[in-house]
């Protein structure tokens, strides 16, 4: 009986917690059911606007990047943002947004300056009133770098983040080109329209690698929350790893800028190519604009623009004589005083007291016209398309395949065509009435330092995905010879005596041998020809040849046209090419490539060398001989100054935090330690750096942009 009096009120104490328990339940799935509905019913057709507005949203692909030989970025894609907000976001109370909209308000106008900071309140509380809910904070046309984009992100409200702030933010990827006017004709830049894609160069041949494939994705309001749900995923861009050397691009860039200023030249091209593969290491274009200055973004001349190109053609008439077996370099041919009439045309030479009798190898180094017009009409006039079709034989008006769009064919006549007078096999066999591109010459040209082997200008070594390469590109044979190993081996010997004691003895001060041809051209200008007596005359001065010229590696060409104050080849291009080979040739002979040790300047001053990394800048003056104090070995940057009898090498920090000084630095040396150290890189002009926006030792954080500008 007592037993049953104390069970019993146990089990009544287990039913009464079974009752609340399940009424809990009960409870939270009422609540969830209520929830559901409120979300469905009360919140559906603002929700259900939202999505269908941001239904299938496009996640774009990131386009590729196009590489330099050593994997430097040419063109590369950076991201830059586009600013919202959802000023009706479910976290963002009455509140919070009454009491921080003006303090918004004042940084938005501050930041952006296009409105009023009365006119961004009045905006984004009308469209908190009217409920709508993805208004852009950022003005129309204007994207945000990382570095802007979180400046907006800290701003009152929208540092709440989405859900109590209402921020939204949007990326997409634009283009920076980080050597700015290096190559930058050839690598290409984008249309306004970036669904266009390519507009020139790079860019445009190989845009359908570089654009990648754009995924699908939702942008949807949950709870207050913007989500993106990605449906298909973007594949990016292939990168185009080219074949161009970023520091002979750069040597080439500045020696033609620094001449066409010096002669306040229309514009100039220089071309490197290297020897048995094509791979062209260097393509500069450069234009005057009307304002004077000079830069890549007009045309690429180098592949586009047809021009006569004067006694750098004789190389080929001189080829078509000892191929067809009517001369040998030894045979003589009288010029006269300088003068000879084709008809009732005169054709002259530079030398006004003319030459006399000269062998044909003294004719080609003297770049005599009269010698090489002469030998012309003696065996071809009888029969002038024996004379086309043997220089058609040289490759000359082949189809170079280049990888760039904008080739044009080469301009030659045929014997009959309605053009074709008694002066075109006279005035053609010295580079007149026949028109050629730069990059046709210098194909040409490097098929002569090929032992006769013309291969195809190669702009495009790879197609590169994460950096391992998915298609590659190899060096193609156009031709296998072009003209007899004899023949080959004769016009060597007359190119080299034309720099050892013909019209460019001005370079032949080098370490190495050069083989190559002067010319100077007068250019045609529509119905005005040539210009007359009284008439001025505009010229193209030129220089075509390879070095060194015993085992050629590279082949150079360089035109400059419309000097005013200078016309000959040897003076205006000529200097440019010695430039760019003594560049190439100092590089190679430190991988080992040479036998000949470079020649040192003697100066009463120490050479200018750019700060960069200890060991490299340490072992380059050991190996020419510089003195100079050895840096200690604490840190791996260090910068120089030359001075009356040594180089002085000083330790250069790098501390995290802290500004480093990149003055006197090259620009790969200087992007490779502020991007190491999570800055971003403005570069303006080429050369080293000169000033940098951001003082040494200032603090900085990841992110900041810092401005560099490059000169010598």
């Amino acid at each position: 009986m007592i037993l049953a009096c104390v069970v019993e009120p146990i089990k009544s104490k287990i039913w009464r917690r079974t009752i609340l328990i399940g009424a809990g339940i009960l409870l939270l799935l009422l609540y969830i059911v209520v929830v559901f509905t409120k979300t469905k019913i009360t919140k559906g057709p603002a929700a259900q606007e939202v999505i269908n507005s941001k239904r299938n949203k496009v996640i774009e692909a990131k386009r590729g990047d196009v590489l330099a030989v050593d994997g430097r970025k040419l063109a590369c894609s950076i991201a830059e943002y586009t600013i919202y907000m959802d000023p009706c976001a479910d976290g963002l109370t009455d509140e919070t947004f009454n009491s921080n909209i003006a303090q918004l308000s004042t940084q938005l106008a501050g930041f952006f300056k296009d409105k009023s900071a009365e006119q961004y309140r009045r905006e984004i509380s009308e469209a908190r009133v009217k409920k709508r809910r993805h208004i852009s904070l950022t003005p129309k046309g204007r994207h945000l770098s990382l570095y802007e984009k979180d400046q907006v992100k800290s701003f009152a409200i929208l540092n709440r983040g989405a859900n109590r702030g209402g921020y939204i933010e949007e990326e997409r990827g634009a283009r920076s080109r980080p050597f700015k006017i290096l190559a930058s004709r050839t690598v290409g830049d984008l249309f306004a329209d970036k669904e266009k894609g390519g507009r020139v160069g790079i860019e445009q041949s190989f845009d359908e690698e570089l654009r990648g494939v754009n995924g699908v994705g939702n942008l949807i309001n949950v709870g207050g929350r913007w989500l993106e749900r990605i449906e298909t995923p973007a594949e990016n861009g292939l990168d185009v790893h080219t074949t161009i050397d970023v520091d002979i691009q750069d040597v080439a860039e500045h020696s033609l800028m620094q001449q066409l200023k010096k002669f306040d030249a229309e514009y100039g091209v220089a071309l490197l190519m290297e020897v048995k593969t094509g791979a062209v290491r260097a393509i500069v274009n450069l234009h005057r604009s009307s304002e004077g200055k000079y830069s890549e973004e007009y045309y690429n001349y180098a592949v586009g623009n047809l021009s006569e190109p004067g006694s750098t053609f004789k190389l080929a008439t001189v080829m078509a004589l000892l191929e067809d077996g009517y001369v040998l370099p030894e045979d003589t041919i009288n010029t006269f005083k300088g003068t000879y009439k084709f008809y009732n045309c005169e054709m002259k030479d530079s030398n006004k007291e003319g030459h006399g009798l000269i062998t044909v190898a003294e004719g080609f180094e003297v770049s005599s016209n009269i010698a090489f017009s002469r030998l012309a009409m003696k065996y071809y006039k009888d029969n002038p398309q024996r004379f086309v079709d043997r220089l058609r034989t040289f490759g000359l008006c082949d189809s170079l395949c280049l990888d760039v769009k904008g080739e044009q064919s080469t301009d030659m006549k045929d014997y009959g065509e309605s053009t074709w007078s008694g002066t075109t096999l006279p005035w053609m066999s010295i580079g007149y009435e026949v028109r050629l591109t730069p990059m046709q010459l210098l194909t040409f040209y490097n098929a002569v330092a090929n032992g006769g082997v013309m291969m195809r200008p190669m702009l495009v070594q790879s197609l590169d995905r994460n950096g391992a390469p998915v298609k590659t590109f190899r060096p193609k044979v156009l031709r296998s010879s072009i003209a007899s190993s004899s023949t080959i081996r004769k016009v060597k010997e007359m190119l080299k005596g034309v720099v050892e004691k013909g019209t460019a003895k001005n370079i032949s001060n080098t370490p190495y041998k050069i083989a190559g041809k002067t010319g100077t051209a007068q250019i045609a200008r529509g119905k005005g020809g040539y210009g007359g007596d009284n008439s001025p005359k505009d010229y193209l001065a030129s220089f075509a040849g390879f070095f060194p010229a015993d085992k050629p590696m590279y082949t150079c060409v360089v035109m400059v046209s419309g000097p005013k104050y200078n016309f000959y080849g040897n003076v205006v291009a000529g200097s440019v090419f010695k430039d760019i080979a003594d560049r190439v040739y100092a590089a190679e002979y430190k991988r080992g490539h040479f036998d000949e040790e470079p020649r040192v300047e003697k100066s009463d001053a120490m050479p200018y060398s750019k700060g960069g990394r200890r060991e490299y800048t340490d072992k380059v003056l050991r190996d020419i001989r510089v003195p100079h104090n050895n840096p200690d070995n604490t840190t791996d940057w260090v910068s120089t100054k030359a001075e009356n009898s040594s180089v002085s090498v000083s330790s250069k920090p790098i501390v995290a935090g802290i500004m480093p000084d990149v003055r006197g630095m090259g620009a790969a040396d200087a992007v490779n330690i502020l991007e190491s150290s999570g800055l971003r890189v403005r570069l303006n002009g080429f050369g080293h750096i000169r000033t940098q926006s951001i003082a040494p030792n200032e603090r900085v954080v990841k992110g900041m942009t810092v401005a560099l500008d490059l000169g010598y």
